[in-house]
């Protein structure tokens, strides 16, 4: 009898068993959504014809090239970009340039760790950007790149 009643809700188990494991991923990516609209509202504070993060702008912005100076203007260093590091596909694993670490996605639909908390996020944008850029990003550039980050949702195949 046990065994008769678990087949026909087996159906019932299975999707259970499915919002489960799929909220997390859901909550994520809507976190990371929360921050670019606070990033989003900090930018149309400071110019009121921002219309909104843009995926594409956001792209451009990911794969950027920064000549980083080495002291002087004769002796530059190499061009980097976000995409040094995080790969053209921020939903696969990145490699640090310098030191060879592995890092993981950057996209909340490849790693759901990557938008818990955002002071963390604006830990690291801080950190990034004056490494990368040379200085803070503004908040427009953090919504658009939390945009594209968003739309990249599937790893590379290797």
């Amino acid at each position: 009898m046990k065994l008769n009643r678990l087949m026909k809700s087996k159906p019932y188990l299975v999707a259970t068993l499915f919002a489960i494991f799929s909220s997390g991923v859901y909550a994520d990516v809507a976190t990371a959504q929360k921050i670019a609209d606070k990033y989003a509202a900090a930018a149309k504070a400071i110019d009121p014809s921002y219309t909104g993060p843009s995926a594409e702008e956001g792209k451009v912005f990911f794969n950027r090239e920064v000549i980083q100076f080495k002291g002087d203007v004769n002796n530059p260093g190499k061009a980097i970009a976000c995409a040094s590091c995080h790969t053209a596909n921020p939903a696969d694993v990145g490699k640090h340039i310098v030191t060879g670490k592995q890092i993981k996605p950057l996209s909340p639909h490849a790693n759901k760790k990557r938008f818990q908390s955002a002071r963390e996020v604006e830990k690291n944008f801080t950190k990034h950007c004056n490494e990368v850029v040379g200085s803070d990003c503004s908040p427009q550039e953090k919504a658009n790149y939390i945009a594209y980050l968003l739309t990249e949702k599937t790893p590379s195949k290797k």
